[in-house]
């Protein structure tokens, strides 16, 4: 069964957080990770803002979380961490 991610981002350093993204892609997708939205057009209906918005599909809850906990993401994400305020969650798909 497929999971996602969902992140709702909000960068505070452009640098870095694009530091970020080049090095997280390639975790992503040696999990098996796909890209289905990426700072897309959005309408915010509910809740608190986010400028950027991102949605990655796995192929399964496990694999989200190993990508998620893998050495190569951590990497990545230190540059996020300083450079942004994120929203992250695993959604297991139906």
């Amino acid at each position: 069964m497929t999971a996602y991610w969902i992140g709702h981002v909000e960068v505070t350093d452009a640098d870095a957080y694009a530091e970020y993204a080049k090095l997280a892609t390639a975790p992503i997708e040696a999990h098996g990770g796909k890209f289905l939205a990426r700072g897309s057009r959005t309408v915010w209906l509910e809740g608190n803002e986010r400028a950027r918005n991102v949605i990655v599909e796995f192929p399964s809850f496990e694999d989200a979380e190993r990508c998620y906990q893998s050495d190569a993401y951590g990497e990545a994400l230190v540059f996020a961490k300083g450079a942004s305020i994120r929203d992250l969650c695993i959604i297991e798909g139906s």
